[in-house]
């Protein structure tokens, strides 16, 4: 597999896109992902982000987007997330990545209000219908597992009948290190996402709370998940998402960290970098 890193890390720590892209490349990364809205990027921006990826010779893998209004209870909500993820994947398509990771939502008002087979349910229509729209651009949607108690994907069983669910080659899983101890998910439970995976996030976490550090700074075991997704076969990447670093003035010292760490624990788990 091959290790990259979300482009927000440096955007965080305000940096700008083209010494973002130049820092990933220099630090050693083979891949990418934007964290970018094309709703909010410019024609300048976008050409930015693809002539500096080609000069780096960094390629995109994934393009992460939030689009929790996709099981909003208003129609009209759903209809311009749906159309906001469209405008996502052809954002992908022109930056050649591979897939859009998509980040679904949560049950709104405690799931107290409306059934949540009902919220589920909206959910699944809308990923066959981005499903069909990604495949025909020659893309997949990697849905995010979010460890929250109201997320709609919040374990690996959900994941896997979400899925099953809306039954579309398009449409798997990414696979986050972290989330997954947060959600108290087992290393070996990944063997269910056999074939429905196909990119990986990982960070460090306090074992609490989402974190999003550089691995080895926090309580993760990462080794026995390395191995579990090893086993699994991705052709992908392995990227890490770091967010809101403590010290934005030593970001790179921060992103530097994560790299190597992260490097090695794919050695020790068996995964050669391609």
């Amino acid at each position: 597999m091959k290790l990259g890193l979300i482009n927000s890390a440096w955007a965080q720590a305000g940096k700008g896109t083209a010494f973002g892209i130049r820092q990933t490349k220099a630090i050693g990364f083979d891949t990418i992902d934007i964290f970018a809205d094309p709703l909010d990027t410019g024609a300048k921006e976008r050409k930015l982000i693809r002539t500096e990826c080609a000069r780096a010779d960094l390629p995109v893998v994934s393009v992460a987007c939030v689009a929790v209004g996709l099981i909003d209870f208003n129609p009209s909500v759903q209809r311009f997330h749906l159309d906001r993820c469209r405008a996502y994947l052809d954002f992908c398509y022109e930056l050649g990545a591979r897939n859009l990771l998509l980040v679904l939502g949560e049950y709104i008002w405690e799931r107290q209000v409306i059934p949540p087979a009902e919220q589920w349910k909206t959910g699944v229509e809308h990923l066959k219908t981005l499903g069909d729209y990604a495949a025909a651009l020659g893309l997949d949607v990697a849905l995010e597992l979010e460890p929250f108690k109201l997320s709609l994907l919040n374990d690996v069983p959900n994941m896997v009948r979400f899925i099953d669910e809306v039954d579309h080659p398009a449409v798997r899983a990414n696979i986050d290190v972290s989330h997954l101890h947060l959600a108290g998910s087992k290393p070996e439970e990944l063997r269910a996402l056999k074939g429905k995976a196909i990119h990986v996030h990982i960070s460090d976490c306090d074992g609490k709370v989402h974190g999003d550090l550089p691995p080895g700074r926090g309580v993760v075991n990462f080794v026995p998940y390395l191995k579990e997704i090893a086993a699994l076969g991705i052709d992908g990447a392995i990227s890490i998402e770091l967010e809101y670093s403590p010290e934005p003035e030593k970001i790179v010292e921060w992103v530097t960290e994560a790299y190597r760490s992260t490097a090695d624990l794919m050695q020790a788990a068996g995964i050669a970098r391609e």
